[in-house]
């Protein structure tokens, strides 16, 4: 089989397994389960938990002792059988368990993912930076497809979509094996774990502007799975005074628009980079995500459901104008020697701490506007709106950035 179709498989299948249930966990853990705000943003900040040290350890596996193929094989079927195993709980703490080592096992594989990928394209002679995009896009499109199987076989309130992701991970981890080989590398080329982890670049704090550019990517990374832990859960409590409207009854194909979007808004990135650089770029995200909660707000699967989709529309500039522009700037701005260690920091920061406090910070706001089991919706997603607009008023006046047209252009040419 063609090397890309093969490729464009193994993409395809690691963000199915995700998608599967990232989107629709929190509502079937809310409406099913009973459990509490605090409980389910606790059980999604694991993930944050796990991005912190585990794609770390992982990457040194496959770069010092294993080929990494196999890494990513087995962090796949330890991950099917944890899932396998979660769909026959119910109780707060023991999910809670479940899930950290499921995610202590996910997280890493989609670093390993891409390393496979890379092996496969140079080892077929193939440019990467051409080649490698096509292919990664397809798990976008795996993950908008998982949301759309849960949808339409009725599991987004069941742990049917635990079931779905479980045989997607083993029938992934077993395809893991097939792929080229990818041996362990030469001590001297082998990362050690303070570069794999970023520690040896937290020599970029002592720089004002980096400094406060990672804070805010703290502070921001809070905000990106808030609609993935409650936005479930947010639809279904409209089923009595909406009975029977999209919204309702396929919760996960409205939400999956937020995915479609931010494929399309991936490819605006360089044109918004070279006209109003990174500083701009950057606020525009920040402003993005005080629409996105504010039309949550508003918004209603009836009459108001326009505002919903264009919530959903706008999760694209929120999501990407700010990841993907933070990593080009974060590779223009450190030592060529310490950027990978750079990048490994941005994502501690953003997917590390960022999810982890927003994850347990954000059920704290959805328990605090909830009584007799009944959920203010409006004045959480404005308390959500309100944090991004506070954001949005402090960065542009401390962090300070002139825009250099020629060097962003660079640094998206690369």
């Amino acid at each position: 089989m063609n090397i890309r179709i093969r490729l464009i498989i193994l993409n395809f299948l690691q963000f199915f397994v995700w998608g599967s249930w990232l989107i629709s966990l929190g509502g079937y853990m809310i409406v099913t389960l009973k459990f509490t705000g605090v409980e389910v943003g606790s059980i999604f900040s694991t993930m944050g938990i796990a991005s912190l040290f585990m794609p770390a350890i992982m990457g040194i596996l496959a770069d010092r002792f294993y080929n990494a193929e196999r890494v990513l094989g087995f962090c796949h079927i330890i991950g099917a059988a944890l899932l396998l195993l979660a769909t026959r709980i119910t109780d707060y703490p023991t999910l809670y368990i479940i899930m950290l080592f499921n995610a202590m096992f996910y997280m890493p594989t989609i670093a390993l993912t891409n390393t496979v990928s890379y092996n496969a394209l140079e080892k077929s002679g193939q440019d990467i930076v051409k080649s490698f995009p096509p292919i990664r896009v397809w798990g976008t499109i795996g993950f908008i497809v998982a949301m759309w199987a849960v949808d339409f076989l009725g599991f987004t309130k069941s742990s049917g979509q635990l079931y779905v992701s479980g045989i997607s991970a083993l029938v992934l981890g077993i395809y893991s094996f097939t792929m080229p080989k990818r041996p362990p590398l030469k001590s001297s080329d082998a990362r050690s774990l303070a570069n794999s982890v970023g520690l040896d670049a937290f020599v970029l704090f002592k720089t004002k502007k980096m400094a406060i550019f990672f804070t805010f990517s703290m502070l921001l990374g809070a905000a990106l799975q808030i609609t993935n832990l409650f936005g479930g859960s947010f639809l279904d409590d409209f089923k009595t005074l909406y009975p029977g409207t999209f919204g309702v009854e396929h919760p996960n194909l409205l939400l999956s628009i937020s995915q479609i979007s931010e494929t399309l808004f991936i490819l605006t990135i360089p044109f918004f980079l070279r006209r109003f650089g990174i500083k701009k770029v950057m606020l525009f995200s920040i402003i993005a995500w005080v629409f996105r909660f504010g039309l949550f707000a508003i918004g209603n699967p009836g009459d108001g459901l326009f505002l919903l989709i264009l919530s959903m529309i706008i999760y694209g500039m929120a999501f990407d104008f700010f990841n993907i522009s933070g990593s080009l700037f974060v590779e223009r701005e450190a030592d060529p020697k310490i950027r990978a260690s750079a990048q490994g920091l941005f994502m501690i920061m953003t997917n590390g701490l960022g999810a982890f406090f927003g994850g347990i910070l954000s059920g704290w706001v959805v328990d605090h506007f909830t009584t007799n089991g009944v959920r203010d919706w409006e004045s959480i997603w404005f308390s959500f709106a309100g944090y991004a607009l506070l954001l949005a008023i402090i960065f542009p006046i401390i962090f300070k950035y002139k825009h250099q047209k020629d060097e962003m252009a660079t640094a998206v040419a690369h």
